[in-house]
């Protein structure tokens, strides 16, 4: 019970402190939107893209939807060097909670602010003309709650390796924007050269764009069962390797 009352606090600490920035919550709605109605009007007006009812911008509205979701778990992992600098975190350290139990209840708190943001854009979704029903909601709350772990675990990671601010804002400079335009939520990721495929599909945000597209508007690259595998596995993967990293820098801190 102590594990799990632990979980929950922290959950419930991330959550707070994400509900208290209003302007945070307007910002992340705000800008997504531009996204969708200024780049997507300007450039479907430029290009033909049919097949799609409501065109270029219904067709990169799952993509914003994911890079949302990247743009707020990565960077949340800030909150761990922030911890880490004010002490908070060596007050954590000494509670009877494990770290693997830390790292889960900080990602799981991470993964419902990018829920929120997610829920938001998807009831907005009469704004580029996606008619979403019932199913489609639930299953891209599922698919988003799966993403958002997932690159929490990531976000978190590169905190625990990173013991600066500048040092983590360096490196996801290098990493999110090659996430973002990677993962096909820009353009279709069928007939691109072999080279680019290659890279596109080693992108594991590739699968949850993809995913959603699917659920959303009927059409995916791949097959539904795939991605949903993949972004599982790496939600898996990077909670786990997240806590064991976590557990050690912070053993060899104390």
């Amino acid at each position: 019970m102590s594990e799990l009352e632990g979980i929950y606090t922290i959950w419930l600490r991330e959550t707070k402190r994400y509900v208290r920035y209003r302007s945070r919550i307007l910002t992340s709605v705000v800008t997504p939107l531009l996204w969708l109605l200024i780049f997507g009007t300007g450039l479907g007006s430029a290009i033909r893209f049919g097949g799609i009812l409501g065109g270029y911008q219904a067709f990169i509205y799952p993509g914003i939807i994911g890079q949302t979701i990247l743009f707020t778990t990565i960077f949340s992992g800030l909150s761990v060097i922030m911890d880490r600098q004010y002490g908070f975190l060596k007050e954590i350290m000494v509670a009877p909670i494990s770290r693997p139990s830390i790292v889960l209840g900080k990602s799981m708190g991470i993964g419902t602010a990018a829920l929120i943001q997610g829920v938001i854009l998807l009831l907005l979704s009469f704004v580029v003309g996606v008619q979403m029903t019932v199913f489609a909601f639930i299953s891209s709350v599922v698919l988003i709650i799966l993403i958002s772990l997932g690159f929490a675990g990531l976000g978190l990671l590169i905190a625990t390796l990173t013991d600066s601010m500048e040092g983590f804002n360096l490196i996801m400079s290098f990493i999110v924007l090659p996430i973002f335009l990677l993962s096909g939520a820009l353009f279709p990721v069928t007939g691109l050269p072999t080279w680019l495929q290659f890279a596109v599909y080693l992108d594991p945000l590739t699968y949850g764009v993809d995913a959603l597209r699917s659920v959303i508007l009927n059409q995916s690259a791949l097959p539904l069962e795939i991605s949903i595998l993949v972004i599982s596995a790496f939600a898996l993967l990077m909670i786990f390797v997240s806590a064991y990293m976590f557990t050690k820098k912070e053993q060899g801190l104390m």
